[in-house]
C-alpha cells in the first residue's frame, strides 16, 4: 500500500513538473515570437523608408548610380513573404548597403539642407535606435528561452515536446558592427 502510495506521488510529482515546464516553455516561445514580431515592425519601417531617402538622393547624385544601386538592390524582395531568418539576412545587407549611402549623402551639402532629406533622415535615424532597443530585447528572450531548453532537467521535456532552438538576430560581420550614421547635420 505504501509503495503504490509512493509510486502514486512521484507520478503526479513528474506529471505536476511536466507541465508546468511545458507551459513555461510555451510561454518563453510566445514571448521570443513576440519580440521578433516587434522588432519586425521596426525593421519593416526601415524597409519602407529606404525608397523615399534613394529617391530624394537620386537628383543630387545622379552620378552616384552604383552606391544608389547597392541600397536599392539590398532593398529589394517582398518583405512580407519572407522567413525570420531572410528577414535578419535582408536587414543585415541593407544595413551594408545604408553604410556606403550615407558617405554619399555627405558628400553633397545641398542634400544635407533639404528638408525633405532631412525628416526622412530623422525618422531613419529614431527608427535605427529602435530596431538596436528590439534586437537587444529579442536577443535577451531568445538566449533565455535558449538556456531553458538546453539546460537538465528541461532539456528532456524540450526534446519530448520537440522544442527547437531559436536563432539570435546577430551582426554577421565586422563591418556591420559599426554604426550605420545617419545624421547629415
Amino acid at each position: 500500500m505504501i509503495i503504490a502510495a509512493v509510486i502514486v506521488l512521484i507520478i503526479l510529482i513528474l506529471g505536476i513538473y511536466t507541465g508546468a515546464t511545458y507551459n513555461s516553455l510555451i510561454n518563453l516561445r510566445n514571448t521570443v515570437e513576440e519580440a521578433f514580431a516587434t522588432m519586425d515592425v521596426y525593421l519593416k519601417k526601415r524597409w519602407d523608408l529606404i525608397p523615399n531617402i534613394v529617391e530624394s538622393v537620386k537628383g543630387y547624385a545622379k552620378h552616384e548610380a552604383q552606391t544608389l544601386q547597392n541600397v536599392i538592390s539590398a532593398r529589394n524582395g517582398n518583405y512580407n513573404s519572407m522567413s525570420a531568418e531572410q528577414k535578419m539576412q535582408a536587414n543585415s545587407e541593407l544595413s551594408r548597403s545604408l553604410a556606403g549611402f550615407n558617405i554619399l549623402a555627405e558628400q553633397y551639402p545641398d542634400l544635407k539642407a533639404n528638408q525633405n532629406f532631412l525628416d526622412l533622415n530623422n525618422q531613419l535615424q529614431r527608427t535605427e535606435e529602435d530596431i538596436a532597443n528590439a534586437r537587444k530585447y529579442y536577443n535577451a528572450v531568445v538566449k533565455g528561452y535558449n538556456n531553458k531548453i538546453e539546460m537538465f532537467p528541461s532539456s528532456i521535456i524540450a526534446k519530448l515536446f520537440k522544442f527547437g532552438k531559436k536563432q539570435m538576430f546577430a551582426i554577421e560581420n565586422e563591418a556591420e558592427k559599426q554604426a550605420v550614421k545617419v545624421d547629415f547635420s
